[in-house]
């Protein structure tokens, strides 16, 4: 009897040890999981989102810059000579998709209706009829033939900012111009940056003799005068967005083209692009799946400046008379105007908030994109971001 109390006192002090390890791994199973999930790591995209989101000049750039952009997009809805719905007599109308005759609305004339005439405004009102106009009664190539001052006119509560030489509204101008600024900006900076990195792959990548013939062309075609080129085009066709695009996309890719090439012929040398060669791909297959991903910081981070060229080009141009023709909306002839009528300081002080705004809100976001790709800054900044 004695005999067995040590070996049960042994076997009770074995049971509450392993009781107490086997509590404390339950513990940590129980803690591992959530250590883990505090510390689970950022991918690369949401990464270079933090690091963007975390400057906040340049987000807040990036924000205010497309909520102009969509609401320049509806500018239809925000600044038209037409009614968004009418109800006259019983029935329903809908002038800003369909065109209506004056005598619809008891005009004498079969001609479009002209909803600016007081005439016509009296029956739309009288009676139980309505119409629901947009916030300002004017497109961008409205003329108010009933408006009492000479133009161009101050800024007053039809025109909030005032009206041209020729009477039009400068708050639709500018809206409908900064879509067309910003539309062209976005396309020319698309067309650039698809040849530039085209160029700057091929040099890049193959090296040697493709490199230096390349250069030779680059450097003989980037030293044609494009502005005298647009001056010879300018007065043989007749200037359109399209003729401009084509044109300015011509030289629009030679600095992307430098900078891409610069990269590829950095990374061609790499281990990885050596095993990717010794696995069998081919050089199609090299340059989309491994070097380009790998070469895009300085693309990307050349868009905003790119967007900024190609609307100052555009407003160049117009402001010289090479532009679009009128009656397109555009900020460099509202600039233009501006100089022809020195007394009209609402043209010129608009239109130059606007290019100047615009210009900042673009630099501000290339700024941001280009330290949000930057892997040398740290990335403490995100852990309160990345709740």
């Amino acid at each position: 009897m004695s005999s067995s109390t040590p070996v049960s006192n042994s076997t009770a002090l074995v049971s509450k040890t392993d009781m107490s390890d086997s509590l404390d791994f339950s513990a940590k199973a129980d803690v591992v999981p959530a250590t883990v999930a505090r510390t689970k790591p950022i991918s690369p995209g949401r990464r270079i989102w933090l690091r963007f989101k975390s400057n906040r000049l340049g987000y807040w750039s990036f924000v205010i810059f497309m909520t102009l952009f969509v609401l320049s997009l509806g500018a239809e809805l925000i600044a038209n000579d037409k009614p968004l719905v009418v109800h006259y007599n019983g029935e329903w109308y809908f002038p800003i998709v369909k065109t209506y005759p004056e005598t619809t609305f008891g005009g004498d004339f079969p001609a479009d209706a002209d909803y600016l005439d007081p005439y016509i405004m009296k029956n739309l009102t009288s009676g139980h009829n309505f119409a629901i106009y947009t916030p300002n009664h004017y497109h961008y190539d409205t003329i108010n033939y009933f408006q009492m001052q000479p133009n161009p006119a101050a800024p007053s509560k039809q025109n909030w900012l005032g009206t041209d030489q020729f009477g039009r509204d400068v708050f639709s101008r500018l809206l409908y111009g900064f879509r067309v600024s910003v539309l062209f900006g976005v396309a020319l900076t698309i067309s650039g940056t698809i040849l530039g990195i085209l160029a700057g792959a091929v040099q890049g990548y193959f090296g040697g003799r493709t490199d230096l013939i390349g250069q030779r062309l680059v450097e003989i075609w980037s030293s044609l005068p494009d502005l005298y080129l647009l001056i010879i085009f300018a007065s043989i066709f007749e200037p359109t967005l399209f003729l401009l695009f084509v044109l300015l996309s011509l030289f629009g890719w030679l600095g992307l083209s430098d900078y891409v090439r610069g990269e590829f012929l950095r990374n061609r040398t790499l281990d990885y692009v050596r095993a990717a060669r010794t696995m069998g791909l081919s050089h199609w297959q090299i340059i989309w799946r491994h070097i380009l991903p790998n070469s895009l910081t300085p693309v990307i981070t050349f868009l905003p400046f790119r967007m900024s060229a190609a609307i100052l080009a555009l407003t160049s141009l117009d402001f010289l008379g090479l532009g679009v023709p009128p009656p397109t909306p555009s900020l460099g002839e509202l600039l233009l105007e501006g100089k022809q009528n020195l007394d009209a300081w609402w043209l010129s002080v608009s239109t130059f908030g606007v290019l100047v705004v615009t210009l900042l809100l673009l630099t501000f976001m290339g700024d941001a994109l280009r330290n949000a790709l930057d892997k040398k800054i740290s990335d403490a900044s995100l852990t309160g971001s990345g709740k």
